[in-house]
């Protein structure tokens, strides 16, 4: 029988699988595509429990003509739902699709270079109308901010960037990326589309400015050190005027800086920045991403509200993006820390909004360390936030 994908300009199909057998969880996931014409693109998002050189092997020789790029999850999303310890295929393919891959390891030159020999990828590519650079970073190797840059140093302003950091299920040890049959950390991986047809980016989450816009006085790395020449977590505690408890407790502390991100202004939108600890002797902040010195910034809140009604923003952003073209597939990067706010429940609300503004059409994404997307201005970095690619 004719594989009627064989004709079609744009496709995507997704598959996936909780078996928790590696080789086991890729055959369902290979056999819910079926029947697949060998797409251009795979992505897989993977637990960290799952074997990624025995995945990577195996990937390899069922689809031999096809690029392959993933990384390992804190969670996994289909169409079917959010996962927690599966696997998730994400396939494109058609006519008017072409792809280019690459990767660059961090050991010696850092994020932004590794992210540069990623994104050169875009140097090799047969160009279409349309393009963007889909990168997946690991998420514990450092300043996230320089895989924007790195990636932006090779793309400059004419390719949208679009992606997320790799993560390990929470357990703050060592993430994993995949090119082709290479299985790497502390790397960056990157795969170039490009397209006859337009490619949407959608942004949203959730979280609404609390404080007035404070200026970041000091700030040096990912360590947030002075809001208004004051000590940073002294402006923090005393805003939300946090009891002792909340205060000297790591725990209780992280648990509500969940819910209470910094945001930093930039040219057309607030990028969220996750908290991910503080230190009481220099009363600094520590966050994921650098929050730059000299720009503004802004104590935030949601609640599983606000957060669920970004998925739908999100969405509706990146296909809005497709000027009126009907989307054929969606990839998703949602943060870890969002599904920690709105618990299981509310994790398969957020699949199901997805796919009510969509129209149903296959997806699959991943819960992140953070996340990338880049269509103007500065920055490019998100905490905290739904990022959606929409294939038209």
């Amino acid at each position: 029988m004719a594989d009627p994908l064989a004709n079609q300009p744009t496709w995507v199909k997704v598959g996936s699988s909780t078996e928790r057998d590696t080789l086991s969880a890729l055959e369902e996931a290979l056999r819910a595509m079926q029947p697949l014409h060998p797409p251009k693109l795979l992505v897989v998002f993977a637990s960290p429990l799952h074997d990624f050189g025995r995945l990577a092997e195996h990937l390899q020789a069922a689809m031999p003509e096809s690029t392959v790029i993933g990384c390992s999850s804190a969670g996994e999303i289909a169409g079917s739902g959010a996962l927690r310890q599966g696997l998730v295929l994400w396939a494109l393919g058609g006519s008017a699709i072409t792809v280019c891959s690459g990767w660059g390891e961090a050991d010696q030159q850092g994020l932004r270079g590794a992210a540069a020999d990623a994104a050169a990828c875009l140097n090799q590519i047969e160009r279409r109308r349309h393009t963007v650079l889909l990168l997946l970073s690991d998420g514990l190797a450092g300043n996230q901010m320089d895989v924007v840059r790195g990636a932006y140093d090779i793309a400059h302003h004419d390719v949208p960037l679009v992606g997320g950091c790799a993560a390990d299920d929470l357990a703050m040890r060592r993430t994993r990326q995949l090119h082709g049959t290479r299985v790497l950390s502390n790397a960056v991986v990157a795969a170039a589309i490009s397209s006859d047809h337009p490619l949407g980016v959608g942004v949203s989450h959730g979280w609404r400015p609390l404080s007035a816009p404070m200026l970041v006085t000091d700030s040096r790395g990912t360590r947030l050190e002075r809001l208004d020449d004051q000590p940073a977590l002294d402006v923090y505690c005393h805003f939300f005027d946090l009891d002792e408890a909340v205060r000297h407790d790591a725990t209780a502390f992280a648990t509500f800086a969940e819910t209470h991100p910094i945001g930093i202004r930039r040219r057309d939108r607030i990028e969220m920045r996750h908290i991910t600890g503080r230190d009481l002797e220099s009363r600094t902040l520590l966050m994921v991403a650098e929050v730059p010195q000299g720009g503004l910034a802004f104590l935030t809140q949601g609640d599983v509200g606000s957060v669920l009604a970004a998925a739908a923003t999100s969405t509706e952003e990146a296909i809005n993006a497709l000027g009126g073209r009907e989307a054929v597939g969606l990839l998703l990067f949602d943060c870890v820390s969002r599904r920690s706010v709105f618990g299981e429940e509310g994790a398969q609300e957020e699949t199901e909004r997805i796919s009510a503004c969509s129209g149903g059409v296959p997806m699959a994404g991943f819960y992140t360390y953070g996340e990338i997307a880049r269509t103007s201005g500065s920055g490019g970095f998100h905490n905290q936030t739904l990022v959606t690619l929409a294939i038209g």
